[in-house]
């Protein structure tokens, strides 16, 4: 039987607004329910307000695998507390819930790897390998990761907290898990807030390419130089190549790295995810296209060489059993035949052999079906997201009759949750959902 239990809070809002902070506590499988339990944070703030409305908002991070707690530190600077209160929730197996499903060492074996002069692909597989093996050592059920689950962990905390009615908040792939509750649970939801969603009945692997690619032409092809005819001829006649660097490291030693098209293609994916990096995009492609891409190597290694970083054992579970349980691996093999360009280079950190290394049961079939709704939702995109494009929210609209589309049109992933104009959306949207919004400049309501 679930119940929440009080504990200390982890982050705290601004001064003046109270908070009562616990632990949901539910089964880690719900199949098993006389098995292990497991313990999730949540930060419930309360508005200022005296009339403040009773449907509060519940938010939980993307990624899969993103902590949800640290934004209530500046949650009092938002317009979301002005009329109601709000709940930061975090996902089973991220970072502040008991168990994580965390894991060190990927950092540290990729690094190994490139001074090996081995595949740093085939370091990390060997990294989540360690990692499940690790994990299934503490008793730790693998399976019971997923959106099925999650979608029930909030649904539960709920009606522990006798919520009658509730506004729901996500970001990217919790964007898509928020659909899922509402698929599941929809008597008690007000509304919906997606911003820059991935729904479940998307299967990214078959589209990520295709996604970074029309990103990065939309950027290379916004000036008076049309670069992408350029970009296209020169990555493709990267195929099976491979330069050198000499290297310094941090401990004084020279050495020669190797390198090839998936560092360079790595190297534009961060500056296209990078507000001031993107702004640089065309100079750098122009530089490397003439053989001049040491500096930016160099920075590239100067990422590898600090990152001791690890997994979210969380995330690989939640990808293997909703999307790549549920792709087609000749639709993913297909944009490498038609993008040469971009062929061998994995945008997402989970892929096929991850997955291979890492099996798991797949989420419930119904969950990854589109699904009719007039429940009020307002969906957020950035026209120069490489990750969730804004075709997402028109297959998103399409299903659900009472949507609105904000389309920002110069901004990257998380535009609605990530800046002013969109605070003041959602201020409008959640004081009469059924409104419709106005166009700003460079925002588009469609």
């Amino acid at each position: 039987m679930p119940r929440v239990e009080d504990s200390p809070c982890l982050y705290v809002p601004g001064e003046g607004y109270e908070a009562r902070c616990g632990y949901l506590v539910v089964a880690e499988n719900r199949e098993r329910p006389e098995g292990p339990s497991i313990k999730l944070p949540f930060i419930y703030v309360k508005s200022k307000n005296t009339a403040r409305r009773p449907d509060p908002v519940l938010y939980t991070g993307g990624g899969p695998g993103v902590s949800s707690l640290h934004p209530v530190t500046s949650i009092s600077r938002r317009s979301l507390l002005a009329d109601r209160d709000y709940i930061a929730f975090e996902q089973r197996g991220t970072h502040f819930a008991l168990p994580n499903l965390e894991c060190d060492g990927e950092g540290v074996e990729v690094q190994k790897a490139y001074l090996e002069h081995r595949s740093p692909d085939a370091a990390r597989i060997a990294a989540v390998r360690a990692c499940r093996q690790k994990l299934i050592g503490q008793g730790i059920d693998l399976s019971a990761y997923n959106t099925d689950e999650s979608a029930a962990d909030i649904e539960d905390l709920r009606r522990m907290l006798k919520i009658d009615s509730i506004n729901l908040m996500g970001i990217s792939y919790s964007g898509g898990l928020m659909m899922a509750v509402l698929q599941k649970y929809p008597e008690h939801i007000r509304s919906l807030i997606l911003d820059s969603p991935l729904p479940e009945f998307v299967n990214i692997d078959e589209q990520e390419l295709a996604n970074f690619d029309e990103a990065l032409t939309t950027v290379l092809d916004s000036g008076e130089r049309k670069l992408t005819p350029r970009f296209h001829a020169y990555f493709s006649s990267l195929e099976g190549k491979s330069f050198s660097i000499r290297y310094r490291l941090k401990d004084g030693r020279d050495v020669d790295l190797s390198y090839g098209r998936s560092e360079l293609l790595s190297i534009l994916h961060s500056k296209l995810e990078d507000y001031d990096g993107i702004k640089q995009l065309p100079q750098i492609v122009l530089d490397m296209v003439s053989g001049d891409a040491e500096r930016y190597v160099k920075d590239y290694f100067d990422g590898v060489f600090t990152n001791n970083g690890g997994l979210s054992g969380m995330r690989i579970s939640v990808y293997c059993s909703d999307k790549m349980a549920y792709e087609d691996p000749d639709l993913i093999a297909q944009q490498e035949k038609v993008m040469p360009w971009l062929a061998g280079f994995h945008v997402n950190d989970v892929f096929g052999s991850v997955c291979r290394e890492w099996p798991v049961k797949p989420i419930h079939p119904a969950t990854k079906k589109p699904y009719y709704s007039t429940v009020p939702v307002l969906l957020g995109a950035g026209g120069l997201d490489d990750a969730c494009r804004p075709i997402y929210n028109d297959l998103i609209h399409h299903y659900f009759l009472n949507s609105q589309r904000l389309l920002f049109m110069k901004r990257m992933h998380g535009p609605l949750l990530n800046s002013l104009e969109g605070d003041v959306y959602i201020y409008e949207f959640l004081s009469a959902p059924d409104r419709r919004l106005a166009s700003r400049t460079d925002i588009e309501v469609y």
